[in-house]
């Protein structure tokens, strides 16, 4: 089977390709963030992947990519802002609320989808010192990795209790239902910060 078209088939393709899907896991951790965590949490509490490991993966993965956009908004980002102006508003938005705010902005960065490509670049633009950004980026990277794999943990052990085996397509049904539940909120997040 090519690609496997039941909840079970897929958490066993996950398991044989433990070592892809950690590797998969680094790097979207560090360019995006919730859903597929999520999602490995959830394969995490079925047994397909470590749960200490998985954490530490996404743990690190973010850290390193903001931690990357941040330099990036340090040495190119006026360049960029004049080669890209569409991007303008948001990152001014960013990066003032950022100089004002910065522990909070760095701590709730990770949630509201759409903010965090655009956040580490703002802040490195920001009047934030390194030092203060690789602190804070470490200490939220961590908060994020335990908090969105922890989620995507419980609701497969939930799960697992409230359904058999045989249930597998309401199981991926269910699945479904909380990472669209998830991206609503985190989006509604995303408004409510704009709106700031």
């Amino acid at each position: 089977m090519l690609f496997p078209t039941d909840l079970t088939s897929f958490l066993e393709l996950i398991r044989q390709n433990g070592d892809a899907a950690y590797s998969l896991m680094f790097a979207y951790a560090a360019s995006h963030s919730l859903l597929l965590a999520l999602f490995a949490g959830y394969a995490a509490s079925a047994g397909a992947l470590g749960y200490g490991t998985l954490i530490a993966v996404c743990w690190l993965g973010s850290f390193a990519g903001d931690a990357f956009r941040f330099w990036i908004g340090r040495r190119y980002g006026a360049q960029l802002l004049a080669r890209f102006p569409k991007f303008g508003r948001a990152v001014e938005t960013v990066t003032r609320l950022a100089d004002r705010h910065y522990v909070w902005m760095v701590l709730l960065h990770r949630y509201p989808h759409g903010i965090r490509g655009l956040a580490g670049f703002a802040y490195g633009m920001s009047n934030m010192p390194w030092s203060t950004f690789l602190l804070l980026n470490f200490g939220a990277a961590g908060l994020w990795s335990c908090a969105v794999v922890s989620a995507g943990y419980a609701f497969g052990q939930v799960s697992e209790k409230v359904m058999s085996d045989a249930s597998s397509g309401l199981g991926l049904v269910m699945l479904i239902a909380f990472l669209a539940l998830s991206w609503v909120l985190s989006s509604r997040l995303e408004r409510a910060i704009e709106r700031r």
